[in-house]
């Protein structure tokens, strides 16, 4: 009989199976299939599992902390935000956001304005929770240092969902395209899976449209979300941009498929994506990073209309 332990994670009794390796070793493959392990649930479904890890990443100024925070909102009491909900089984969990950026007065502002465009809210004040880099005299520690990883430990306390915003300020040490300076976030980010936490990661995205730095970021990650700004863009129509799925480990088809946002005052409105074929447009997604296989797919232009259009190699 294998010896294992099933602990209650949070007050919803979602269930993590623990496995003693000191006690159990490699598993068969009879004895592993016999394991009772709970089936996955998301925190918000579909994009973040619970003991799952996600990214959003995109240019600056884009809209990354504007989703972070609706996400962490959502989560923390129970309900969705754009077009993810959390399961009505599943309900509210509690949320650590780790600012590394923000000017305190403009984080203030825009978690302000979340929770006045929202008819609901968590729990109890303590189902979000903010540590916030600017009103710390000496900031906060360096996550990539691993000497300085254990002062999260009380900070993330019962967190269910912990939101790291963003990689640059909050892991100093990094060098982001060495892949084993990741070694140490990477370690850091499976301890908290391990222990049934979440830990949704925002980062800069590079010239090339992807996240910036090494792709091994990616490898453990169960969801990457890209924000890209729309072709026909215009300054003043403020946070408007697309959402597109790069890495969607559990969910396919209309759940993972691209769709549109803008901010117009304190709400959110969705479209979906279009996109026009004109030499314009073609450009400003090649400066995207777009490939022409993906304005192919995106105009539905062949590949070496695109190439000719753009005088570049398929």
């Amino acid at each position: 009989m294998i010896d294992i332990n099933t602990a209650s994670n949070n007050d919803l009794d979602a269930q993590i199976v623990r496995i003693d390796r000191r006690q159990v070793g490699a598993l068969d493959y009879k004895a592993f299939l016999d394991l009772n392990i709970p089936p996955r649930q998301c925190l918000l479904a579909p994009l973040l599992p619970k003991a799952g890890l996600a990214m959003i990443h995109a240019p600056r100024g884009v809209g990354k902390t504007h989703i972070g925070l609706g996400i962490a909102w959502a989560v923390a009491n129970g309900t969705g935000f754009l077009r993810w909900k959390v399961p009505a089984d599943v309900g509210a969990h509690r949320v650590l956001v780790l600012d590394g950026e923000m000017p305190g007065a403009l984080l203030q502002d825009r978690l302000r304005r979340v929770t006045g465009a929202s008819e609901c809210a968590p729990p109890m004040p303590d189902y979000l929770r903010i540590a916030a880099a600017d009103l710390r005299r000496d900031g906060l520690p360096d996550l990539a240092d691993q000497n300085s990883q254990p002062f999260y430990a009380d900070v993330v306390g019962d967190a269910d969902l912990i939101i790291v915003d963003n990689l640059s300020t909050l892991c100093r040490g990094l060098k982001e395209n060495e892949a084993d300076s990741w070694t140490p976030v990477q370690n850091w980010l499976l301890a908290q899976r391990r222990v049934g936490k979440s830990v949704l990661v925002i980062h800069h995205g590079g010239k090339s449209g992807q996240q910036r730095g090494t792709s091994r970021k990616e490898d453990v990650l169960d969801t990457v979300l890209a924000l890209r700004k729309p072709p026909d863009y215009q300054a003043d129509q403020g946070a408007r941009f697309e959402i597109h799925f790069e890495k969607a480990r559990g969910f396919y088809g209309p759940e993972a498929e691209p769709f549109e946002v803008r901010l117009v005052g304190e709400q959110w409105q969705e479209s979906e994506i279009k996109s026009g074929d004109d030499l314009d447009t073609l450009n400003s997604l090649r400066k995207q990073g777009f490939s022409v296989r993906d304005i192919a797919d995106r105009t539905g232009l062949a590949k070496s209309t695109v190439a000719r259009k753009l005088g570049a190699d398929e």
